[in-house]
């Protein structure tokens, strides 16, 4: 499963919301200024990539995801975590926590849920 784009991600993240769409209805549901022609090209790339499929209808075409979120950010944030933290999850909540991005009431949520599981 290869990473990507920006733009490729946010189209998936429009499918993934959609479940099943054609072209237009994913346009129609991406935020900001699109062109249909650009989303037509990354959804028929999205789909050489392995990450959608669809069904036809006569001319048109209804778009769904292949790849779930899940696994997609299972894949990613494995990678991430290797790439950016040396393979420690521990060294990236300990990133987020000196940047702010995570209180220490959400850390105590984390814990519990932890803790639950085990």
């Amino acid at each position: 499963m290869e990473q990507l784009t920006n733009k490729e991600e946010e189209v998936m993240q429009t499918l993934w919301q959609l479940e099943k769409a054609f072209v237009k209805e994913v346009l129609a549901a991406m935020p900001g200024e699109n062109h249909y022609n650009t989303v037509s090209t990354i959804v028929r790339n999205l789909e050489e990539k392995g990450y959608v499929s669809h069904q036809a209808f006569g001319k048109t075409h209804q778009y769904f995801p292949v790849v779930s979120k899940a696994e997609y950010t299972k894949k990613f944030m494995n990678q991430a975590t290797k790439r950016y933290f040396d393979n420690s999850y521990k060294s990236m909540v300990s990133f987020f926590a000196k940047e702010e991005k995570i209180s220490a009431e959400e850390l105590r949520e984390i814990l519990s849920i932890i803790e639950k599981e085990n």
